[in-house]
């Protein structure tokens, strides 16, 4: 199969997240179900954003990036509280390629914020396990959905970049994929 003949890289913007939406068949269970733990998630989300930001602060090489610690710590429990609205549309996907573009931006190697992601999972997991298997099982697919867009920032502003500079997507795709 060429480059061309790929549909899945005509998908872009808040299109990923619903195509990724259909591949994890998120239910509206699911979704009410993640949805009525907000309280639980309010109640331990200052432990997470501790633990996640103690990591952060004593490696050197991400504490680099940290410049204003309380407004990030704002914008990740905004985020790990948005994991449990139960709400998982177009400006949630906005949000969450918004939130992958500015560690884009900043400069962030891709492999630390992916790191990071078992603080937000152990705290999720543990929260959702007060509602069961099926809570954890929901959570365990949002957490996936983010990461998934969160990468797909990092994707689309390299394929920008380098659509940019040899003038033509196609052939910025055939060079990520080695067919050039």
């Amino acid at each position: 199969m060429t480059v061309e003949d790929r549909k899945s890289w005509a998908t872009k913007d808040e299109a990923v997240v619903r195509e990724l939406l259909d591949m994890l068949q998120i239910t509206p269970e699911e979704c009410a179900l993640l949805a009525s733990l907000q309280d639980e998630a309010r109640a331990n989300v200052r432990a997470m954003v501790d633990e996640f930001y103690q990591r952060l602060l004593a490696h050197e090489f991400t504490r680099e990036f940290i410049t204003d610690p309380d407004a990030l710590r704002v914008t990740l429990t905004k985020w790990f509280m948005e994991l449990f609205s139960g709400k998982y549309d177009d400006a949630y996907a906005a949000s969450r390629l918004a939130i992958g573009l500015k560690h884009v931006l900043i400069g962030l190697p891709v492999r630390y914020p992916l790191m990071m992601l078992d603080v937000i999972s152990r705290h999720g997991e543990k929260i959702a396990a007060a509602r069961g298997p099926a809570a954890v099982d929901a959570f365990r697919k949002v957490l996936a959905l983010d990461t998934a867009t969160f990468n797909q920032a990092y994707e689309n502003c390299q394929l920008l970049h380098l659509s940019e500079l040899t003038g033509s997507e196609r052939l910025a795709r055939r060079l990520l994929t080695g067919e050039v």
